[in-house]
């Protein structure tokens, strides 16, 4: 791996446990791979990408798939399916990092679909960052896609760190009996970026649960929208809820729709979008803060 490479996948995994399985992408090829004795990974015949197998009963095991690009023009896609086994409790920590220094624009699109057998457990982490010096675009498309069957659990963390130009981000899930998916997101854009996120879940089982919560900031001159879309097919229960705190000619459109297909589900949402509150600003500046660094500490605080 390069110090390039190195360099960029610090920004979106922190340490890699390099005891466990992991799969690293770079400009489109795998270029670094582990696989367990709980956990094989096989690349596909007929399309790009990698099938994830975690057997049965494994227990807190972490499986790395970060993907890197410093190629500018290049487009990536790629095919990503996690199958888990019966019982298992794993850690999946994904991540896409672009430096493009070039003037055409670099893109990632991942297709990550999740197969959670009965009574498994995944706990998914996603970041996205991009950086560069010249005028090319950094996009990526991530599209996760999550099957949920009879009390299963899994629970989502995206963050999208700086730097991406535009990003559409597709979430769809199709949940079993007594199964729960529980989705965090964080999304910063600045300048003139802009960023659209989708959730289509449907609780198809009995007493199957979902709770989402949007955070984003948007300012300089970008643009958020948030759409979602959430089915009560059965007795169930979901939530979404989606914050957004904007700064100078930020903007930021919510849609969260809610359906319910059946007098037992219990269906809720919330959306609140605002500048940020000047008595807060006040409260920091009186310890000793400039503008600036109290309007840093409150979007910190926001998007912790």
């Amino acid at each position: 791996m390069s110090n390039i490479d190195q360099n960029l996948l610090n920004k979106v995994i922190e340490n890699i446990d390099y005891n466990y399985a992991y799969n690293i992408r770079s400009n489109s090829r795998s270029i670094q791979r582990k696989i367990t004795d709980n956990v094989n990974i096989v690349s596909k015949e007929d399309n790009t990408g990698i099938d994830i197998y975690v057997q049965d009963n494994t227990k807190f095991e972490y499986i790395y798939i970060p993907v890197l690009i410093t190629e500018s023009g290049l487009t990536d896609i790629v095919y990503n399916d996690f199958h888990i086994g019966k019982n298992s409790n794993v850690y999946i920590v994904a991540g896409c990092a672009i430096k493009n220094n070039g003037k055409s624009k670099s893109e990632h699109n991942g297709i990550h679909r999740f197969y959670l057998e009965e009574g498994s457990v995944v706990h998914y982490i996603e970041n996205h960052y991009a950086e560069g010096h010249n005028h090319g675009s950094k996009i990526i498309n991530p599209i996760t896609e999550v099957y949920l069957k009879k009390d299963s659990f899994m629970d989502i963390k995206s963050v999208q760190i700086k730097g991406v130009n535009y990003t559409k981000r597709i979430t769809k899930g199709i949940l079993e009996d007594n199964s729960t998916l529980e989705i965090t997101e964080k999304i910063m854009t600045d300048g003139d970026e802009k960023a659209d996120t989708i959730f289509d879940i449907k609780l198809k089982g009995i007493d199957s649960s979902c709770n989402v919560i949007s955070r984003s900031y948007a300012t300089g001159s970008s643009k958020q929208r948030f759409k979602s879309s959430i089915y009560g097919n059965n007795k169930s229960y979901a939530h979404v809820e989606c914050d957004a705190i904007l700064m100078d000619k930020g903007r930021v459109e919510a849609i969260p729709r809610i359906i319910a297909n059946d007098v037992n589900a219990n269906l809720s949402h919330e959306a609140s979008i605002g500048k940020i509150a000047k008595d807060q600003l006040i409260k920091l500046m009186t310890l000793g803060l400039t503008e600036k660094e109290a309007e840093k500490e409150i979007i910190k605080g926001f998007l912790k």
